[in-house]
């Protein structure tokens, strides 16, 4: 098993501010936790963002960095701060008032996977929570800090894209048209983790590449979001939810038959993207 907490794939210039990171598609389920976990080898991928990297690996030929996580989310969830930790998981965790994510189990260290689905048979030492959060949180967080840290010291500013997938029944269920359900998600925090610049712009390329967008619902975005976007400092952070259903069989977790037309297609979308900040054009707000 890998100790490795994330892979970056760089590209030969660097011309864009733009960071792209995939949090949430690693794959590497060892044996160890395969062991520990109730769920079979398909269940326990539930909650992936399969094929994500995937799907955003031309970034580098556009002159912006793809960061990726190894680890499965079911694992460790590092879209979540390292306080979140589930006291009906982790011994010797205490409670931190009311939080939703973690009293759905969907802490630092998950307790379920989608639909519910328990993960573990009894609970997680403390010992072996802190040993994730010490050998994969921190490691990918300090490559995403060193990396939008390195954008800005270049270009003055930073553009982080969070990578997401979402089921398709995220937004099967909201009211739209037939034909008209969106299928790409952006969260900005209701703007405070980015410019309305860099949003429009990001919609933008959704949108010129035929692709039904809507902003923070169902999700506006998480810890990452909140965290590392700034934009009254230059530092602009978009989460991106992909509807799974575009280019995968999400029952059977694979690409389906329309998985390279629509890389394709997220290529053109990844192109403009970079684009932004790397041209004369202000971030923020006059």
């Amino acid at each position: 098993m890998t100790q490795r907490a994330f892979s970056v794939i760089s590209p030969q210039e660097t011309t864009s501010p733009v960071v792209f990171a995939s949090p949430h598609s690693g794959s590497d389920y060892d044996s160890d936790f395969l062991q520990a976990s109730i769920l079979d080898g398909l269940q326990i991928r539930s909650s992936e963002d399969a094929f994500v990297d995937n799907l955003f690996a031309e970034a580098p030929r556009f002159g912006a960095p793809l960061l990726y996580a190894l680890k499965p989310r079911a694992f460790l969830d590092l879209n979540r701060a390292v306080e979140e930790l589930d006291p009906a998981l982790i011994e010797e965790a205490r409670p931190r008032g009311l939080n939703p994510r973690i009293a759905s189990g969907l802490g630092v260290i998950p307790r379920v996977v989608a639909n519910g689905q328990a993960i573990y048979r009894g609970k997680l030492s403390m010992q072996e929570a802190q040993r994730r959060i010490d050998t994969f949180w921190h490691p990918y967080h300090a490559a995403l800090g060193g990396l939008l840290r390195q954008a800005q010291q270049r270009f003055g500013q930073s553009v982080l894209i969070d990578c997401h997938s979402m089921p398709h029944e995220a937004v099967a269920s909201m009211p739209a048209r037939p034909g008209a359900l969106p299928e790409v998600v952006l969260g900005d925090r209701f703007g405070s983790a980015a410019s309305a610049v860099v949003m429009d712009r990001v919609e933008a390329a959704f949108v010129d590449a035929g692709l039904r967008v809507v902003r923070n619902a169902p999700f506006a975005g998480a810890y990452i979001t909140q965290t590392y976007g700034r934009p009254s400092r230059g530092q602009h952070a978009v989460q991106v939810e992909l509807d799974r259903s575009l280019y995968m069989d999400e029952a059977a977790i694979r690409p389906n038959s329309d998985f390279q037309a629509f890389k394709a297609l997220l290529s053109e979308v990844i192109g403009e993207i970079a684009k932004i900040g790397a041209e004369d054009l202000p971030l923020a707000a006059e």
